[in-house]
């Protein structure tokens, strides 16, 4: 059986960067307090918490006084860098420049249509960080979607400037779009009109880019087996890429999950992941699958 392992999965540029700015601080072995989880995978958190890095909440951040933490990538609001400042804590920034650039994006829409009782919507999974860090920019003014349900609480009467979390799916984001554009049309205003509806299309390339060749490597396979932690939005959305294409395609956070009754009619195995994914793991679950 072939085992193979996709080479454009693993961690995108915003995950990497941020963890090796935690073990970089971590070298001189003093430890190193994290806002939340770093990545949305327990394995790798596990890998850096024996290195010294401590997981703390809003919460414990508010306890805390002359210490270093680290900003992960997902990107924070206002709100906790002044709290940092109040409480002398020197904040590590690793916030991904993808981030960063959508959020200041999005205050500046929010200044902008704040005056004409504009409203900003955030295509995106409500309580993930980085929505937390892009609504902070709105003065947590901003309508998180998720589903086209929840576009009962936009007013379409009103302008409307939609942006999405930058790890969500294309599909969904134009999907949603759509469903605003014919909101806005059945209340008699004009949808094309960028004064009054402005799309923005903030998804990371490095995610969106994925989709074509995750689509192209599960039809590769036999079987696909998609590495993830349960809690990544980025790898519920490319394992949905995955299964649409190739319904044998299994969901599995570590190789301690793998079911040997997958492989007995397979010939050709694919591993892929999420961009929050580590390389190591996809390797640990490739060797699991080559002992049955």
């Amino acid at each position: 059986m072939k085992v193979t392992i996709d080479s454009n999965s693993g961690y995108c540029f915003g995950v990497e960067y941020a963890i090796q700015m935690a073990e970089d601080e971590m070298e001189d072995g003093n430890g190193l307090y994290c806002l939340g989880d770093i990545v949305h995978n327990n394995m790798e958190i596990e890998r850096l918490a024996a290195k010294g890095l401590k997981i703390i909440s809003k919460e414990d951040l508010k306890e805390l006084t002359n210490c270093k933490v680290l900003i992960r990538a997902h990107g924070e609001p206002p709100e906790t860098y002044q709290l940092a400042l109040e409480n002398n804590i020197t904040l590590i920034d690793a916030s991904c420049p993808v981030v960063l650039k959508l959020q200041n994006r999005v205050k500046h829409s929010f200044d902008k249509i704040k005056d004409n009782q504009g409203q900003i919507v955030i295509y995106g999974q409500k309580g993930h960080a980085e929505v937390i860090g892009i609504n902070g920019q709105t003065e947590n003014n901003a309508i998180v979607v998720t589903t086209e349900e929840d576009l009962e609480q936009v007013d379409f009467s009103k302008p409307i400037a939609l942006y999405s979390q930058t790890t969500k799916s294309t599909a969904g984001f134009y999907k949603m779009k759509q469903a605003i554009e014919e909101r806005i049309q059945a209340v008699g205003k004009d949808q094309h009109d960028d004064n009054f509806f402005d799309a923005n299309d903030s998804i990371c390339r490095q995610v969106s880019n994925r989709e074509p060749q995750l689509q192209k490597f599960s039809t590769e396979n036999d079987v696909v087996i998609f590495v993830s932690g349960k809690k990544s939005s980025n790898g519920k959305a490319l394992y949905s890429v995955c299964k649409n294409v190739n319904p044998q395609s299994y969901f599995i956070e570590n190789e301690k999950e793998l079911e040997p009754t997958w492989f007995s009619h397979s010939s050709s195995v694919g591993i892929c992941g999420a961009t929050s994914t580590p390389m190591w793991l996809m390797q640990n679950v490739a060797e699991a699958i080559s002992k049955f």
